[in-house]
């Protein structure tokens, strides 16, 4: 045993006793003194590499579990089961501890302190890092019968902060995530910032942060499980400051760590409590007590379920796959997640229009009602960059259709209101009916062998929304009896097969002269399913029967609202696999080619929003957060899942605004868009036979009321299309909590309720009903009111429990963090008007008297503008009382055609100590009415500037006396 082991053995122990004059203390070290000598030798990178551990050492001992010496919050569950019957019993047979505990959730059955279930046998170095050969140990009961007896640990150092370690079968291929990573370096030595230490028997691993010593990774908690069906491990948590995994609806932005189990597979299941939902990100930032961040990627989308506890630790399960983990050291949670997207990948950019106000509903009924909404967005000018289209369009929710009774003529209205600017989004489902007669999606599909299969090669049926043809659906009958009665049998197309990815695109080329759609809208892409597996449901084997259930599926199956796991479907194109280790990925799969599609056909960079995600699905889509409720608390948790998604690597992202299930309050709503118009994806979208909550709805007032706002958003859009600049270069997230920018702030770590545009606007709504005050926090910075100016006074700073803000019914607090410069624009009723209005620049001012920021700007449609240098980059800087732009990048053709005819109009300084005597703007002297300092505020604002944005400028501020 190693000194450093030594030491947090003795660490432990002290902790557990009152003294080192305590027996049980003094016993159990020397157990752990002998075992040292004997048996556990600890390994190290310093060792001489290929060196072999004795394959005839005696069955390890594990060391004592008498509950004084294994503290409750110790315990790791040795079975998660879902049965209980029998628990007892199987969990003794498993070699386990069972002892019964009043702490809620604290499992009865647990793993013996030092439970050994591996051994080291061989040791290799490789310049990318080491190989370790690890034997099972023979004494070790199993957990279902199916174990891997020879485990191959690749740990591979691919950069200073960049570690890759996983656990496989060396000797037979097991399904391992599709999702193309970048190649493994081969840089031979680097100085890493993290060390690795592990013990031979039981082999378990550390792994420490050099610069703190602080221990991110340590399996000595646990066992290491890894059967053909059933792969565990866990780890001890330097901290109790966890966040991320999804996707589930998560009451708090930092895990309650108090015996929770989530579940991640990919289900079409409305957000709950504890449920999973659409997508799978097993994907974590925790943040140590001493204020550094790093961040784990499980890089498995088999079902699985973790649980975290109060240790604090984690344990993940999983039914398939591999054990292949990525950590990432940041030290910072944005150098976190600039790590993790260079691996997964870079968020993409959004076209321009796609961070207008987007207007949705399922449920418009026809042409006529949809024209009356379009219509009242008009009468109060409100912004309205993209309206929707959902399944109520087709014939029969018939993918590829358009409803000519109800909607005939929609193609044209369509092309009426893109040249108003407004443009146009379609819902496509992935299921395709097949109980049509010369309905060619289903008969080319067929053709060209599109479709999923069961196991005897046949078509895989299910039922999603298309109905039988020639029948009357009556809608008053429970859902249950409408998808025996009314739903057709469908099919699934495979996407991984490129047969398939051409015939999609091929029926999304001949929909586009139907209808001229600017985006598509992908729904119900689990795959969800009517039927649970299938028409048939599923026959008795190891995929839709396996060993273990992960906590999904609310409890039920495996397959449960999605077809069997034993369907097959092309992995690549020389293997096949099943939808057991598919399902996840179904999703985005279907998003690349519809992607390729939409791209081909407008020439731009368009709009695809999927429901379904994964690990680098923010590349090219964007997501919403499902069919949420219009209720207050689903507001709150809208900010928590906006704030994950971006720690995901999926910025653009946001919740149907008002909610999508029952009637929105109008209250309610008034409040949802006030938090709505700060999500990166703002859309207001709701469900059939609820009230209409589009902002005319609710009459005049309210239609004002939401345009001011909407106004607020449009023109701050150069700064949050900036920041999506950012994230597409640099992986930074676009929303993010205030524990993000200020990680050594501990107030800041369990923050929810507020979040942030980048790292300069703070943005704190109400989300209680009937109130119109809302307790903020502000960490230590200047930070002044976003609609007079007027900075926060010092001692107001720093409060643990936040300060009181008033927010009126109308209003949402916002504030500028000083420091950083917002590039702005005048507001229009939609991007198309409003990217032709000018600019201009607010400048609050940080303790130091100076800020900087940058403006992206390119023609907002095109593909690869960045990859192409077809951009602006502006840098101002404000310093000693000068205000100065540069440019850091220009266009590489064309360099004035995106800026023509734009100009700067405005400069707003918030924090200024004393009144101006005078400003000069380019070394002239402005006249006293070019601007005015509010004494009260201490704002400066220059106003009629015109000056061109090819052209860079200078403002500089002078006093008469030295403020």
């Amino acid at each position: 045993m190693a000194k450093d082991d030594f030491e947090s053995l003795r660490s432990e122990a002290e902790k557990k006793s009152t003294g080192w004059t305590n027996p049980r203390v003094i016993a159990l070290l020397l157990v752990a003194i002998s075992c040292a000598a004997i048996l556990c030798t600890t390994l190290t990178f310093f060792l001489h590499p290929d060196q072999t551990v004795d394959g005839d050492v005696p069955p390890f001992e594990p060391l004592p579990t008498d509950p004084d010496e294994m503290t409750i919050v110790e315990r790791i569950n040795c079975y998660p089961d879902r049965n209980a019957g029998e628990a007892e019993r199987i969990c003794l047979a498993r070699g386990c501890e069972w002892q019964p505990t009043v702490v809620d959730g604290a499992p009865y059955c647990f793993f013996p302190r030092g439970h050994g279930t591996y051994r080291l046998v061989l040791e290799q170095e490789h310049t990318w890092g080491m190989r370790l050969t690890l034997e099972r140990e023979t004494y070790t009961p199993s957990f279902f019968g199916q174990d891997i007896q020879t485990l191959t640990l690749d740990i591979e150092f691919q950069s200073r902060n960049r570690l890759h370690f996983k656990f496989y079968d060396a000797s037979k291929p097991r399904f391992e995530v599709p999702i193309p990573l970048p190649p493994r370096p081969n840089e031979g030595a680097i100085n890493t910032d993290y060390a690795i230490t592990y013990t031979a028997r039981p082999f378990t691993i550390k792994i420490t942060r050099k610069s703190t010593g602080e221990i991110l990774w340590d399996t000595s908690i646990g066992a290491l499980i890894f059967e053909d069906q059933f792969l565990s491990i866990s780890t001890r948590l330097p901290s109790s400051n966890l966040y991320g995994f999804g996707e589930s609806e998560h009451r708090s932005f930092k895990h309650d760590m108090n015996w929770r189990t989530w579940g991640l597979f990919a289900r079409d299941q409305p957000p709950g409590d504890n449920i999973n939902l659409y997508g799978v990100h097993p994907f974590y930032m925790n943040v140590e007590y001493g204020g550094n961040a790093h961040g784990v990627l499980f890089f498995n989308l088999n079902a699985q379920d973790f649980t975290v506890q109060p240790t604090p630790a984690l344990t993940y399960r999983t039914v398939g796959g591999i054990l292949d983990f990525y950590m990432f050291l940041g030290p910072t949670p944005d150098h976190v997640i600039q790590q993790y997207t260079e691996l997964v990948g870079r968020p993409m950019i959004p076209p321009y229009w796609a961070l207008g106000y987007h207007l949705s509903r399922y449920g418009y009924e026809n042409l006529d009602n949809l024209q009356k909404v379009v219509a009242s967005m008009r009468e109060y000018d409100i912004p309205h960059d993209v309206q929707y289209s959902d399944i109520d369009y087709m014939k029969r929710n018939l993918d590829f259709t358009l409803d000519e009774e109800n909607f005939g003529g929609l193609g044209e209205f369509v092309e009426s209101i893109k040249a108003e600017g407004t443009r146009y989004i379609i819902m496509l489902d992935p299921a395709i009916s097949a109980n049509e007669t010369g309905y060619e999606p289903y008969d080319l599909g067929v053709d060209n062998d599109v479709f999923i299969k069961d196991e005897f090669g046949d078509l895989r049926y299910g039922k999603v929304w298309p109905d039988y043809p020639n029948i009357t659906v009556n809608s008053s009958v429970d859902w249950d009896t409408g998808v025996r009665l009314f739903r057709a049998y469908a099919v699934f197309p495979d996407y991984r097969k490129q047969a398939t990815k051409d015939w999609w695109i091929d029926q999304i080329t001949k929909f586009k002269e139907i209808i001229n759609f600017d985006g598509l809208w992908l729904d119900m892409n689990e795959p969800a399913n009517f039927v649970h597996g299938s028409v048939d449901g599923c026959s008795e084997n190891i995929y839709d029967l396996p060993p273990y259930v992960p906590r999904i599926s609310g409890g039920g199956p495996i397959y449960d609202k999605t077809i069997c796991m034993n369907s097959v479907q092309q992995l690549d194109d020389n293997r096949k696999e099943n939808h057991y280790n598919m399902h996840s990925l179904y999703g985005w799969s279907q998003t690349i080619p519809t992607v390729d599609a939409v791209q081909q056909l407008t020439g731009m960079r368009s709009l695809v929003v999927t429901r379904s995600t994964v690990p680098s699905s923010g590349t090219n889509s964007g997501h919403w957060l499902g069919d949420n409720g219009s209720n207050w608390p689903q507001l709150r948790y809208s900010i928590i899942g906006t704030l994950e998604f971006n720690l995901f690597g999926v910025p653009h992202v946001g919740a149907d605004i008002c909610g999508f299930f029952n009637d929105s309050p109008e209250d309610l709503c008034r409040r949802w868009h006030q938090v709505g118009a700060f999500y990166p994806y703002a859309r207001n979208h709701n469900g059939i036979r609820y009230q209409a909550q589009d902002p005319g709805s609710y009459g005049e007032e309210f239609a004002v009321s939401i345009r001011e706002l909407l106004h607020i958003r449009y023109r701050m859009l150069p700064y949050l299309y900036t920041l999506f600049y950012d994230a597409h270069t640099q992986g930074s997230t676009v929303v993010r909590s205030l524990m993000h920018e200020f990680t050594h702030d501990s107030h800041t770590w369990g923050i929810d309720r507020q979040f942030m545009w980048g790292s300069a606007l703070l943005i704190s709504p109400v989300l209680e009903e009937d109130t119109t005050v809302v307790r903020a926090y502000f960490p230590q910075a200047r930070w002044y009111d976003y609609y007079e100016g007027m900075e926060i006074s010092v001692e107001n700073l720093e409060v643990a429990g936040g300060i009181d803000l008033v927010a009126p019914r109308d209003v949402v607090p916002l504030h500028f963090r000083g420091g950083y410069i917002i590039p702005t624009q005048q507001p229009h009723n939609c991007t198309k008007f409003s990217r032709l209005n000018p600019f201009g620049l607010i400048v609050p001012l940080d303790e130091s008297m100076e800020a900087a920021g940058d403006l992206f700007w390119d023609d907002g449609d095109s593909i690869d503008t960045v990859e192409n240098g077809d951009y602006y980059l502006m840098r101002y800087i404000f310093s000693r009382h000068i205000l100065t732009s540069s440019f850091i990048h220009v266009p590489t053709n064309h360099p004035t055609a995106l800026f023509e005819n734009l100009a700067l109009d405005d400069i707003t300084i918030y924090g200024l100590e004393t009144e101006p005597s005078v400003v000069k703007f380019n070394g002239g002297a402005l006249d006293a009415s070019s601007f005015e300092f509010k004494a009260e505020t201490k704002v400066l604002s220059v106003k009629s500037l015109d000056h061109p944005m090819t052209d860079v400028f200078t403002l500089a501020i002078e006093f008469s006396e030295s403020p």
